[in-house]
């Protein structure tokens, strides 16, 4: 398994690489085909945020669905120690899943709730990004909204319709309160969110407009 270590407004040192390498050796354990571990380091040079000013963000790359993790800290090893428990966490709960399904809980499980609202945090989230421009591909984009001191993040990302069961998967993997998708069967956009424990929601959006191969085939 790879390790690549890039960073952002700081050096890292070899010793801190060894370290990196030690504590993501429990990876391949827990996902034998990963190819790749992606790791950036960034500090803060912000005086008023020293006791977040370093952070690990964690990206595992394997035949399957990305896996990421992030954490902050005031210091560079404890936020890598962070950043690693929860990827590890989600390999793990992953993995969990994967039984689940093949002990026969059928396509979305038992987990899965449906809700007819989303909660205030999922609608605000989705809405921080879905501002609207056309964007490459994977590339995340920046913008301040007018004079005021918010700015609106926003990123595309390529994907094919799936199940609600392999969206509530690829949540988890991500680390992420909602996953937005193309529903399989409907072709409708779709959201899951992270409820209590083990449930979580799905919220549906009904549209008029359909895909173009689903409406030649109607």
């Amino acid at each position: 398994m790879e390790i690549v270590v890039v960073s952002r407004h700081t050096e890292v040192t070899e010793r801190f690489r060894r370290h990196i390498e030690g504590k993501l050796a429990k990876v391949g354990q827990l996902q034998p085909y990963a190819q790749r571990v992606d790791v950036e380091i960034m500090h803060e040079a912000n005086p008023r945020m020293a006791e977040v000013a370093e952070r690990v963000e964690l990206t595992l790359r394997a035949k399957g669905p990305i896996v990421r993790a992030e954490a902050s800290a005031s210091d560079r090893y404890a936020a890598l120690d962070l950043a690693t428990t929860k990827l590890l966490e989600r390999l793990r709960r992953h993995q969990d899943r994967r039984k689940s399904r093949h002990h026969g809980r059928g396509e979305h499980g038992d987990h899965v709730a449906p809700a007819p609202e989303a909660s205030t945090e999922v609608e605000a989230e989705v809405e921080e990004t879905s501002f609207g421009g056309p964007l490459e591909p994977g590339v995340a984009v920046e913008q301040q909204l007018g004079d005021s001191p918010v700015v609106i993040r926003q990123k595309v990302h390529d994907t094919e319709p799936m199940t609600v069961d392999d969206a509530v998967a690829e949540m988890e993997l991500v680390g992420h309160p909602f996953f937005l998708f193309i529903e399989a069967e409907s072709h409708q956009p779709a959201v899951v969110y992270r409820r209590k424990g083990w449930t979580y929601g799905v919220i549906r959006l009904n549209t008029t407009t359909q895909p173009a191969e689903v409406a030649a085939s109607a």
